[in-house]
């Protein structure tokens, strides 16, 4: 990796430090005595610009290094990917958890001109939803929702954009069944409301790059207080997974301006639908008690209704 290191043109080298402990970039350096010549070429434009080359297709990664593109398909696999394409969704990983705002501002669809940029979104959502019907662990899926099932309580905690999807995990639980609390990470009342909590009780941190260090804090007490801790999270390099009991990957397939919210939104439904479909009896007895009290509190708009005489 030092020799690499030295050969690096000074503001790239900030970037590869901060990578360098990557499992990908990691990976490529390990492997590169084995490697063939242009092979080694290959791996050396990789992690000197990991940052052009995760929107590079085969073709334009082997015109970058002046090689075939026979040779970029051995060198996925000669680095430990079966596909290219598994290859850009590590490497994507990687570069998305570190990418500043600044850097961002680069993505393809800002710089380039868009006669349909909301073509491009909605295709983009959609290409994520699409990995992720594809891809998804199915089996860690049953395992959550018989954790939300079972658990006596349930808190969910997000931050920053992860609090989007944390505020509506929790209020949709909430129609289900009860004991659900929710939890933002940058309230310090939140780890003092895990420590009054029951020690049996269920902890979900909704996480999503750059993972703010306030939901590690987190995570690092619901392990040390003794409750189950589900993390959901958009890539297998999130720093919470080491913390977690079970954990859930719902990966994008590009890299997010802001963020992408299609894909974990659907987890969401699913999680919740699916418990309100297994508890089904004692979910209308809930709603309907909380249904009462919203219209003894006049809480929600009810349309008028129109008397029976008055027709």
């Amino acid at each position: 990796m030092k020799g690499i290191f030295q050969k690096l043109e000074k503001e790239d080298r900030d970037t590869v430090k901060n990578m360098a402990n990557s499992p990908i970039i990691q990976r490529i350096v390990d492997r590169m005595p084995q490697l063939t010549p242009k092979g080694r070429i290959l791996g050396n434009y990789v992690v000197q610009h990991p940052q052009k080359v995760v929107f590079m297709t085969t073709r334009e990664l082997a015109e970058a290094c002046l090689v075939s593109e026979a040779t970029v398909v051995r060198f996925v696999t000669q680095v430990g990917y079966e596909t290219f394409s598994a290859f850009l969704q590590a490497l994507r990983d990687m570069v998305n958890t570190g990418m500043t705002l600044q850097d961002r501002v680069d993505l393809p669809g800002l710089t380039d001109f868009e006669e349909d940029r909301l073509g491009r979104v909605m295709s983009e959502e959609m290409e994520n939803m699409r990995q992720l019907y594809r891809t998804v662990d199915r089996e860690t899926l049953n395992a959550l929702v018989s954790f939300l099932e079972e658990a006596p309580a349930i808190y969910v905690a997000g931050s920053r954009l992860s609090y989007t999807f944390a505020y509506y995990f929790g209020w949709s639980l909430a129609k289900v069944r009860q004991g659900v609390h929710i939890l933002k990470g940058s309230d310090s009342t939140a780890f003092d409301r895990l420590n009054n909590a029951n020690s049996d009780a269920l902890v979900v941190i909704v996480a999503t790059s750059r993972y703010p260090n306030e939901l590690i804090r987190l995570a690092k007490v619901t392990r040390r207080l003794g409750h189950t801790l589900f993390v959901l999270a958009d890539s297998p390099l999130c720093p919470l997974f080491p913390f977690a009991h079970k954990q859930l990957v719902v990966p994008a397939q590009s890299i997010p301006y802001i963020g992408y919210i299609g894909a974990m939104s659907s987890v969401v439904s699913f999680l919740v639908l699916e418990l309100a479909a297994r508890k089904r009896l004692e979910v209308g007895a809930h709603q309907e008690k909380m249904e009462q009290i919203y219209l003894e509190n006049d809480i929600l708009f009810n349309l008028p209704m129109v008397a029976e005489s008055e027709k």
